[in-house]
């Protein structure tokens, strides 16, 4: 049985390896401020986190019906959005791509089954036939064809493009000598209500931030433990744009969960010992 002052020293060691484990983690990362080229000026992203987007916009999905944005929203289900245009040359391609591995590492998120993918063409003059051969390209891609029902491909007109990128601040470029847009690589998660909760900047993405961005999107609604205990273990870290280990959240638990085993096992020993002496007086007394 372990003794009160050697718990007591165990509980020290403990506390003193997870603030050696909190003051070693990676710093953030400071981004680079450098001149855009004069044709991305005036592109990029102001983010608007907790905005509601217009989810009556109307929109055409990609089998040629007209959808409103908020059909996209009724299950209840986080939505994944992605902004970009169907004919792009590299960038929305490189986007898709990256989510896409990094979703094969997540088996527990299936679009279809527990979210939404929502992907809209900045491009008015994009058509239905071609937002469905991409659909079909990147649900191949995936590898899991039951998840088609789960991604959505659509076209709009300028007016519901402009209303929808505003909302989420996304700023983009039409550049009339190339015939192509200028836009960042980002993606948005989105929360049952249509609010934006997350901005997933790159064309690469690490598993556990689709997942912790995905759970955190959710607000909480039928996650499994494991998503849960993710979630109070890391925190999103605005300067590295990515989720971090949460060393204080930790260490608070850890703290609590040593006071409440130190509180109790403190308790068992005074019990005890209270129960030795009053046997010990019993037989004092009765030997004179």
């Amino acid at each position: 049985m372990i003794g009160p002052r050697s718990l007591l020293r165990i509980v020290l060691a403990a506390a003193g390896v997870l603030v050696l484990a909190a003051a070693s983690l990676p710093a953030a990362r400071a981004d680079r401020a450098e001149p855009l080229p004069a044709e991305l000026e005036g592109v990029g992203v102001t983010e608007r986190l907790e905005q509601q987007l217009p989810l009556d916009l109307p929109f055409t999905d990609d089998d040629g019906r007209p959808v409103k944005l908020g059909n996209y929203f009724q299950a209840g289900r986080p939505v994944l959005l992605d902004i970009g245009y169907y004919r792009c040359p590299m960038l929305c391609n490189l986007v898709l791509n990256g989510f896409i591995e990094g979703l094969r590492e997540v088996p527990s998120w299936v679009p279809g089954d527990n979210f939404e993918v929502v992907v809209v063409s900045v491009d008015p003059l994009e058509t239905a036939k071609l937002a469905k051969l991409k659909k079909q390209n990147y649900v191949r891609e995936y590898g899991r064809p039951e998840s088609a029902s789960g991604w959505h491909f659509l076209t709009g007109s300028a007016e519901s493009i402009a209303a929808l990128t505003e909302a989420v601040g996304f700023r983009y470029q039409y550049l009339e000598d190339r015939n192509e847009y200028a836009h960042a690589a980002v993606l948005m998660a989105l929360t049952p209500e249509g609010k934006v909760a997350r901005y997933l900047y790159g064309v690469t993405f690490d598993p556990r931030t689709i997942r912790l961005s995905l759970a955190e999107a959710s607000e909480g609604r039928s996650l499994s433990a494991l998503d849960q205990l993710l979630l109070y273990c890391y925190h999103y870290d605005p300067s590295s744009r990515s989720y971090s280990f949460a060393a204080i959240k930790i260490m608070r638990a850890g703290g609590v969960l040593a006071l409440i085993v130190l509180g109790a096992t403190l308790a068992s020993f005074w019990m005890r010992e209270s129960r030795r002496r009053r046997a010990a007086t019993v037989t004092a007394e009765g030997h004179p």
